[in-house]
């Protein structure tokens, strides 16, 4: 199986169009997140609770949002690009449970992949395994780059 020219699993690094070098401005990088795999099957990353806490000191619900966002955002691209490019349109998340430390990892897998949109599931985890976050990302996939600014 291949994904963008390349053999999977795939290095971020190989990928600037996906992966954009991390620059300060990015939220994913300012949040700490890490990407582990990238295949078609699935992209899982992690982010640190440390950092990322709302003030009673549990991991903030828009940093979970912000994984799961990213990880999905990541799958679609593997998908559709380089031809076409995703951006989300909806993004749903469900709070199960507070993370207060460690790393929360997300796992992203799709559930439908076509031409125009995908949708992929996103379950985000604490170190000891239990469900933190469930979340659901369609993204549309455009004949054209989106431009910035």
């Amino acid at each position: 199986m291949r994904a963008y020219g390349l053999p999977v699993p795939i290095d971020p690094s190989q990928l600037p169009e996906m992966a954009p070098e991390m620059s300060s401005e990015q939220l994913a990088s300012r949040m700490g997140l890490e990407l582990t795999t990238l295949t078609l099957e699935e992209v899982v990353g992690r982010i640190p609770v440390a950092g990322n806490r709302q003030p009673y000191g549990l991991l903030h619900g828009g940093a979970s949002a912000v994984l799961a966002e990213t990880l999905g955002s990541t799958l679609s691209a593997l998908h559709a690009m380089p031809e076409r490019f995703p951006v989300g349109l909806e993004l749903a998340c469900t709070h199960h449970r507070s993370a207060t430390d460690g790393w929360v990892t997300g796992t992203a897998r799709p559930l439908h992949v076509g031409r125009s949109t995908s949708t992929s599931e996103i379950v985000v985890v604490d170190e000891r395994g239990r469900r933190v976050c469930t979340a659901k990302l369609t993204c549309l996939h455009r004949d054209n780059r989106p431009q910035a600014g």
